[in-house]
């Protein structure tokens, strides 16, 4: 039965999925609040679970989130009229090709990335994603991620608009050491051997795995590979206590205490990378722009992601085409997407619908979607998730 639904509701739409928001909470931090939740509605989950602080987008995968959590949070489902929702996951695994397209299917045999809005107003904690040796060590893959930062969604900027990247190009592995054997003893700050850059809205970076990075407090919108796995390095941040076992979760059992080997998580070179500004920021690259509409790429350059900001101006009706299957989301304005009527919502309650997120299979985005913007005022504006087979990003 859940076949042929999945069947009937592609078809129907010719190849593009409206998808259910999913929010996830963390019981770290404090909220931002600019994911347009209902204020009553941050905390829906229970103050044990902690906030709601990010917004996944397009993904096949759960998030960790410990045994509190479900085993689906953070999964994305396709809303279908008249029948219950069923997974973005399970679209995948029945339609394989016919949705994600040959060469992600041969290649990975799934959807390889999502993407969230990551929305704190706080700075987070200076930690690592695992390169994908090892994520494998504990059977997980690796995390490259890409940054974004919309206007639209960010109407005020946090405590600290500032982001962490690496290692001052002087600091040795002595003395990162040498902080990290205290973790359980004192405030380590950690973050006094690293560099800030300040945020620029409308641009973005590149984080490859393996540097240590503590992302500063506007919302970002974050396209990243199939994972979710982290080595966290600041023990307090923002007056809040990080236990030991944030440091070492995703390591083998025998090798908690192995500092050496906690060490070795880093790229050492690209953390203390002199030129690391120019090699890893991400300023908006021009695709089109004419009296219709306005495309840019802002994430690229790497070999696993890659994303698009779209604006159709009031009044036009454009036919839009990529190469490849996406995940997109609506962050300003009203109109039609292919079949549907689409727009971004002001303010959402937990569990409720919308019409601002959806997926695109590689049929439907090399046919072209056409997208009418149906306000006389406002544009439309949409960011675009794309895997790594995009055959025209930078």
């Amino acid at each position: 039965m859940k076949s042929k639904i999945i069947s009937e509701e592609f078809k129907r739409n010719n190849g593009i999925l409206r998808l259910v928001p999913v929010f996830v909470p963390r019981r770290f931090s404090k909220p931002g609040h600019r994911l347009k939740l209902h204020p009553d509605d941050y905390y829906a989950l229970g103050i044990k679970r902690g906030a709601i602080k990010e917004r996944w987008l397009s993904s096949v995968i759960p998030a960790m989130n410990g045994e509190l959590a479900p085993p689906d949070e953070g999964m994305s489902y396709v809303d279908i009229p008249g029948s219950e929702c069923i997974s973005l996951c399970d679209f995948v695994n029945e339609l394989g090709s016919d949705i994600i397209g040959e060469h992600l299917q041969t290649k990975y045999g799934t959807w390889p990335m999502y993407s969230k809005f990551f929305d704190y107003s706080e700075p987070l904690f200076h930690h690592v994603h695992l390169d994908f040796e090892a994520a494998a060590r504990v059977g997980r893959l690796g995390k490259p991620e890409a940054y974004f930062y919309p206007q639209q969604l960010n109407n005020y900027a946090g405590s600290f608009p500032h982001t962490y990247f690496g290692f001052d190009i002087d600091v040795t592995k002595e003395q990162v050491k040498e902080r990290l054997l205290d973790y359980e003893k004192r405030d380590i700050r950690i973050t006094e051997l690293s560099r800030a850059y300040r945020i620029e809205l409308g641009t973005g970076w590149y984080t490859p795995p393996g540097v240590i990075h503590a992302p500063g407090s506007y919302l970002t919108y974050e396209p990243q590979w199939n994972s979710d796995v982290n080595s966290v390095y600041e023990n307090i941040t923002a007056g809040e206590v990080y236990p030991y076992d944030f440091l070492v979760e995703n390591c083998p059992e025998d090798k908690k205490y192995d500092m050496d080997y906690v060490l070795s998580l880093l790229d050492w070179d690209i953390n203390v990378d002199p030129h690391y500004k120019k090699n890893y920021f991400r300023p908006p690259v021009l695709i089109h722009c004419d009296e219709c509409y306005t495309e840019k790429w802002i994430a690229y350059g790497n070999d696993y992601i890659a994303a698009k900001e779209l604006t159709v101006y009031p009044g036009k009706t454009v036919t839009i085409k990529d190469e490849a299957a996406y995940g997109c989301i609506f962050i300003q304005g009203h109109g039609t997407f292919g079949k549907y009527e689409a727009e971004t919502p002001v303010m959402m309650r937990y569990g409720q619908k919308s019409a601002d997120e959806y997926f695109v299979s590689e049929h439907a985005a090399r046919n072209g979607v056409i997208i009418k913007n149906n306000s006389q005022h406002d544009p439309i504006v949409i960011l675009k998730h794309f895997a790594n087979n995009h055959p025209d990003t930078p």
